[in-house]
């Protein structure tokens, strides 16, 4: 059954993650996680989350931050890119879940307010222009 990212599960580097209602860009680059393998390391091991850039784990409804290094937005998706639950800037040691989430978008803590990011909007993938 297609979601709304479809598009990226080959070929990820080609898209940002836009913003439907505002057409601001959430993400210039996206990792996105769809093996069993990258989705439990996430971004352990990692001493930061580039501005503009994406992590995201799909299927997923939850997340936990145990073991970071650094503070992440978190974003729970529906199947068609409607956000569910937005959490900012979220320490090390916390879990958050989203049972009715297809996706978990893992963000550098304040790029969901700097894009303007609300409850309800639909993220969409849209075709990078340029290299």
């Amino acid at each position: 059954m297609p979601h709304f990212l479809s598009p990226a599960v080959g070929s990820s580097d080609r898209y940002i993650l836009s913003i439907a209602r505002t057409g601001a860009a959430l993400a210039q680059r996206i990792e996105l996680a769809r093996d069993s393998t990258s989705r439990r390391r996430g971004l352990l091991g990692r001493d930061g989350l580039d501005r503009g850039s994406a992590f995201v784990i799909a299927p997923c409804q939850g997340v936990h931050t145990f073991g970071m290094r650094f503070a992440i937005d978190i974003v729970a998706v529906a199947r068609d890119g409607s956000v569910i639950k937005m959490r900012s800037a979220v320490p090390r040691g916390r879990i958050l879940i989203s049972w009715s989430a297809f996706a978990v978008i893992e963000l550098h803590a304040g790029a969901a307010a700097e894009a303007g990011l609300r409850l309800n909007d639909q993220l969409v993938l849209r075709p990078k222009i340029g290299p």
